[in-house]
């Protein structure tokens, strides 16, 4: 294949990455503003931390910023970094769904984290590749 043709298929599949994360992003951002007692209740369960609702309105406002950056391939580093390190610590903090998917209390749906992780991992390897909106055409 031509380096060219390949050097547009990357750009293109790395555009539905990071629209699709950003909005993936979005809706969590969203929700900490739409129903702030979930920030609160998730923190309680997943952390251990009793935190007020008011700390879900900043944890919102910086994934919007940071959903934003990835819808448009702006600050890459920094929010594709950032995205990536936030969904992790996610991931991380249910473990217990992970291992266990089908038993107690727990959704399977949690399984889901991973592949997601994988693609904030890969847009975050392939940065350097993305061109956003505000680069210059090559």
């Amino acid at each position: 294949m031509d380096s060219h043709v390949s050097n547009k298929v990357l750009q293109r599949a790395l555009l539905v990455l990071r629209i699709s994360l950003g909005i993936f992003l979005l809706q969590w951002g969203v929700e900490k503003f739409v129903v702030p007692s979930n920030t609160t209740a998730i923190w309680d369960y997943f952390y251990g931390l009793s935190v007020p609702a008011t700390l879900g309105y900043v944890f919102g406002t910086a994934e919007l910023a940071i959903a934003a950056c990835l819808i448009l391939g702006a600050y890459r580093t920094i929010a594709y970094g950032a995205a990536m390190v936030l969904h992790a610590v996610t991931v991380v903090v249910s473990w217990r769904q992970l291992i266990d998917p089908w038993g107690g209390d727990a959704n399977h749906l949690f399984v889901a984290s991973v592949p997601v992780l994988g693609a904030f991992v890969a847009l975050f390897l392939l940065r350097t590749w993305d061109r956003g909106v505000f680069d210059a055409k090559v």
